[in-house]
């Protein structure tokens, strides 16, 4: 490794040493003698392509979404069965109701 890939891997402990348990720090290098690169990512812990998506505050708001949810149940009535690798999967009476498509 050369110095420049070093230095980058120390700069990387010592943030990640300083970082707090919900955050995830990963980072590398590869290459040889004269071509190397490296990267280094910082992100919330968790699932990368989960994304949180805040909850209704207005108690109207709050009524429509939980009316909203109760249709899409009642017209795509959801199942969860087990495939043969014993994976769980989820079935839908309606198409788009995997897209959440609704009325």
């Amino acid at each position: 490794m050369t110095g420049a890939a070093v230095v980058f891997l120390v700069a990387i402990s010592a943030v990640a040493g300083s970082a707090q348990a919900q955050e995830l720090h990963v980072g590398g290098c590869i290459g040889g003698w004269t071509t190397f690169n490296c990267v280094g990512r910082w992100s919330r812990a968790g699932d990368p392509y989960v994304r949180e998506v805040p909850h209704p505050s207005d108690p109207a708001d709050q009524a429509r979404a939980a009316e909203r949810d109760k249709r899409w149940v009642d017209r795509c009535h959801p199942t969860i069965t087990q495939d043969r690798y014993g994976v769980a999967r989820y079935h839908y009476a309606q198409p788009g109701c995997e897209f959440g498509i609704g009325d």
